[in-house]
């Protein structure tokens, strides 16, 4: 049983221009962060009961959603055709505190938005490759979600030709905020690992923010705007470059390939964008060197 008024709900909830808009907006290190934030917006519509419970109370969030009351966000999602844009212009970054109770820790420890992310996102078979052997001490997986994972729906943007011609004559590598596992699957998917010298991922990040906090005593994210990652690539391959470029396709790149001490030029990619001259603007304003608005440019960017 869901929350009142649920079944008002539009589908979509909203244009998926909407949540790219507010995605080109910044700050964000993953696509988890963007679910939270976009619950924190809708959530500003949402009448909540007077006590609220965080996953590790009793009855738990499961009581909280049963005892909300849609109808108002339901009435406001079906007259706006912005509506995460207008909730962000009315309240900000808002902090609703029942998301924020359920954005705490990570998948295997009680953040639930993660969780159900997770399980739609990769699908049982592969959430179950990556969580299972440590989830099956504790509770039976998946929990949510059992349809394929939305995972299984990419495809490339870039023909895996031009990657081969361009690594015969360039060194690529990637950084991402990605988790590993979720790298490597359409690098392994799609025959595409050949092509890249390192791999960096959120896990890198993580791995070294840990080890500072356990030398240092200090908590500092590396991930994105930081330009922690783009630096360390040419220390991992072993060598300084002349010419170093960034693809990327949020502020945040290019504001890491800016920062980076190594010299990157960033390049914004606008060709996956539903809105791309909106977020050429807002590539250009975040320090962007150039635009890619076709893959096949590309060599004649990198010359």
């Amino acid at each position: 049983m869901g929350a009142n008024g649920f079944e008002k709900l539009p589908d979509p909830l909203f244009p998926l221009n909407d949540l790219a808009e507010l995605k080109q907006t910044g700050g964000l290190n993953n696509d988890w962060d963007l679910t939270a934030l976009t619950l924190h917006l809708l959530f500003a519509k949402v009448k909540t009961p007077p006590r609220i419970s965080s996953p590790d109370d009793s009855p738990g969030w499961e009581e909280t959603i049963r005892s909300c009351d849609l109808s108002e966000l339901a009435d406001f999602l079906k007259t706006n055709s912005r509506p995460l844009m207008d909730l962000l212009s009315r309240y900000g970054r808002r902090n609703d505190p029942f998301v924020s109770a359920c954005f705490q820790g990570d998948v295997l420890t009680g953040n639930v938005i993660k969780r159900i992310f997770q399980e739609i996102y990769l699908g049982p078979s592969l959430f179950t490759a990556i969580y299972g052997d440590i989830l099956r001490q504790f509770v039976s997986v998946p929990r949510f979600y059992y349809g394929e994972g939305l995972i299984h729906r990419e495809r490339l943007l870039i023909n895996p030709a031009l990657l081969a011609d361009l690594s015969r004559n360039q060194i690529l590598a990637i950084a991402t905020g990605r988790p590993r596992a979720e790298a490597n699957f359409p690098l392994d998917r799609f025959g595409l690992r050949k092509y890249f010298q390192v791999v960096f991922t959120l896990d890198d990040c993580t791995r070294e923010e840990e080890k500072i906090f356990i030398d240092r005593g200090e908590r500092i994210s590396l991930k994105k705007p930081d330009p922690y990652m783009l630096d360390r690539i040419p220390r991992l391959i072993g060598r300084g470059f002349s010419e170093c470029y960034y693809l990327g396709d949020m502020p945040d790149d290019m504001q890491a390939a800016r920062s980076s001490k190594t010299g990157y030029q960033g390049v914004g990619v606008i060709f996956s964008s539903a809105e791309p001259e909106n977020l050429r603007r807002e590539l250009l304003q975040a320090g962007a060197d150039s635009i890619l608005a076709d893959p096949a440019a590309l060599s004649g960017i990198l010359g």
